[in-house]
């Protein structure tokens, strides 16, 4: 056997707290904690778990790139037999990018948005490969055809926000290859991703690492694309390692709990079906369209684009209608139109009620019965407010003559609701998790008591188990208040728990729609077969 590429033996990473500094005893978080593995060169090994387990602060140790907050109390980290803990930072600047490279999870911050994509490709080429501008131009130029960047000599001179998720995602791959490295980390690669994106990224990857001969280690939370893409699976969860081995022992004979538990948190469950009423729609909106600006033409003329063309929709009370597509394909900007955020072109009826025709009060009325939740709980709720302030909110503007003491009670019966402790009312966003921000989300929608619930990708960025116990909160509430949902998605196993009517666009149209049964089933478009032939099969 050949010798390891990467051998990580008893690693433990600790992190010093806000008081460490004042107090005698410093105020410390052990965030890994014993962790030990190997890789041969050309292997690819997961690193599996839900957020917090500590995956991505292993993968960062193997390159040194923790903040100065953290420190390796004991434990070893060797890349082709060479200690990396304690190594020079000049030894350390020659290993990153040209012995180990690393994809990092979300492109668009790990990208620079003021320099070109040519700029930052040919930068790791010129210091870590130490070819001239002219050598790294032309370098780039076939990094970007080998990750199969679409017509890839006219993205040299474009700046990150041109480019789409999965393009971005593209060029960090590139830089990553770069100087071909040995050992490639990919945290969370496909996360962000659309799934026909994330197959075909996948699928990019395994054909690199075939054709350059790299191991790579992988950082995951979604089983799936695990299962297709590792050879060996170690499983982590508070910093250690609970269960490790072979692809095939993971997947068909686990022996942790936590293991099963994370086998078995696939969203699932069927549609709910109860009080649907088929007579009279809740919400009727088209042929409805949403045009932009996209710069001038001829004499000057502003030319549009545009992003919702002529969608057509009727949602019935206590249903749900789930709006498929892939990233730009108008989903999120169909939803906005609805909720009256965004200019709009057509017909829209609430209640038999002419939405366009609402101004001032009659809108701002129209919106305790219409509500949203964002895709980002983090983004989406004021890290200045509590949770209490945040909840409140809607209450002071829609229902300004309850007292404060029954706006508390409004609150915590809201917090109650998403199965929240409603003595966290005083808490802070940053101090719950992913899932618990989420339900905080949902809660400030449901404290007006609405009727329709917009749901704007709720649980892509939640882990496996979280998104399972948000589908089955939304369940629960539906067949409590019959609440009645559009929920806007790119996650088509979500999508079949929830959705009992589906509408798939592209480009702005809708290229079917129907019974999500009968869809899921028999897809009769194109284009929906390569959207289910990407989420369920890896």
């Amino acid at each position: 056997m050949a010798a390891p590429i990467l051998e990580v033996t008893d690693l433990r990473v600790r992190f010093a707290g806000p008081t460490a500094a004042a107090a005698a005893q410093p105020d410390t978080l052990d965030a890994v904690k014993g962790v030990s593995f190997s890789m041969q060169p050309g292997e690819t090994l997961a690193l599996v778990g839900e957020s917090g387990s500590g995956k991505s602060v292993t993968a960062l140790s193997v390159l040194q790139l923790l903040p100065n907050a953290a420190s390796h109390p004991s434990g070893s980290i060797k890349v082709t037999g060479e200690e990396v803990i304690g190594a020079s930072a000049a030894r350390l600047h020659s290993l990153r990018g040209a012995l180990v490279s690393m994809i990092f999870q979300e492109p668009m911050t790990s990208l620079n948005p003021l320099h070109t994509i040519e700029r930052q490709i040919g930068e790791t080429l010129i210091v870590h490969g130490g070819l001239t501008r002219k050598a790294a131009r032309a370098r780039t130029l076939e990094l970007l055809d080998l990750v199969r960047m679409p017509d890839a000599a006219n993205r040299l001179g474009a700046y990150p926000h041109e480019l789409s998720g999965g393009q971005r995602q593209r060029v960090m791959i590139a830089m990553a290859l770069a100087n071909k490295p040995e050992l490639l980390i990919a945290d969370e690669p496909t996360t962000a991703l659309d799934v026909t994106i994330q197959a075909r990224i996948l699928e990019l990857l395994r054909d690199l690492q075939q054709e350059l001969g790299m191991a790579l280690l992988l950082i995951s939370h979604d089983l799936g694309v695990v299962r297709s893409m590792a050879s060996k699976v170690c499983v982590m969860t508070n910093g250690e390692i609970v269960e490790a081995g072979s692809n095939q022992q993971i997947f068909e004979q686990p022996r942790h709990p936590y293991t099963r538990h994370l086998l078995s948190c696939e969203p699932k469950g069927e549609p709910h079906a109860g009080r649907v009423d088929a007579a009279s729609p809740m919400l009727r909106a088209g042929p409805l369209a949403v045009y932009y600006q996209v710069g001038k033409g001829w004499f000057g003329k502003r030319r549009r684009f545009a992003a919702v063309d002529g969608v057509t929709l009727n949602i019935r009370r206590g249903d749900t209608l789930g709006v498929v597509g892939e990233s730009g394909s108008g989903k999120s900007t169909l939803g906005l139109a609805l909720l009256q955020l965004i200019p709009s072109e057509g017909q829209i009826h609430f209640d038999d009620v002419n939405v366009h025709s609402l101004r001032g009060r009659d809108l701002v009325r129209l919106r305790k019965d219409v509500q949203v939740v964002f895709q980002d709980p983090f983004g989406s709720l004021s890290p200045r407010l509590s949770v209490a302030q945040i909840i409140e909110e809607g209450l002071r503007v829609h229902e300004p003559d309850l007292s404060g003491d029954a706006r508390e009670q409004r609150v915590a019966e809201a917090l109650h609701e998403v199965g929240l402790d409603p003595e966290s009312m005083q808490r802070y966003p940053h101090e719950f998790s992913g899932g618990q921000r989420q339900r905080i989300s949902i809660a400030r929608a449901l404290v007006l008591r609405p009727r329709f619930l917009i749901l704007d990708e709720p649980t892509s960025a939640l882990d496996m188990s979280v998104q399972a116990q948000i589908v089955d909160l939304l369940r629960n509430l539906q067949q409590r208040f019959g609440l009645t949902y559009l929920f806007i998605s790119h996650d088509l196993k979500v999508v079949k728990a929830l959705a009992s009517h589906l509408l798939v666009m592209k480009n702005g149209k809708v290229v079917e729609q129907g019974s999500a049964a009968d869809i899921f089933a028999n897809p009769e478009h194109a284009y929906t077969r390569e959207l289910l032939q990407a989420a369920f099969v890896h």
